[in-house]
């Protein structure tokens, strides 16, 4: 009894439909790969340009927010590998120029009046 031609033509089919599959979830996994190594070149090219602009006590006090406010700290590097890159940064950003620098990207702080009667 041989294969009815239906069920081997039905069989191709599931064939290749399956490789298809497996091609779409092989292309998927090497672009979020690939996006994966675009973000950590990003960032180590964005930790490169921190070292050549910023001093020693700058980079420490950055680190020392990041480890209380990582998304903030990580808003202020953008910012600061921004103003780098666009040269708007004269010479190095010290540890005083980084304070005014957080200060000034600092969400204004809700204060809360509280009054007895």
């Amino acid at each position: 009894m041989s294969g009815n031609p239906d069920d081997e033509r039905l069989e191709e089919l599931r064939e290749k439909k399956l490789q298809e599959l497996q091609d779409q979830a092989g292309e998927a996994g090497g672009d979020a790969e690939a996006q994966q190594e675009a973000q950590q070149r990003a960032e180590a090219q964005q930790e490169a340009v921190l070292k050549q602009y910023l001093t020693d006590g700058a980079r420490q006090r950055l680190n020392a927010v990041e480890m209380s406010k990582p998304e903030f700290a990580k808003k202020v590097k953008q910012q600061v590998a921004a103003l780098a890159q666009s040269g708007r940064v004269q010479g190095r950003i010290d540890e005083d120029q980084m304070r005014d620098l957080l200060k000034e990207l600092q969400p204004e702080q809700k204060s809360f009046d509280i009054r007895r009667r």
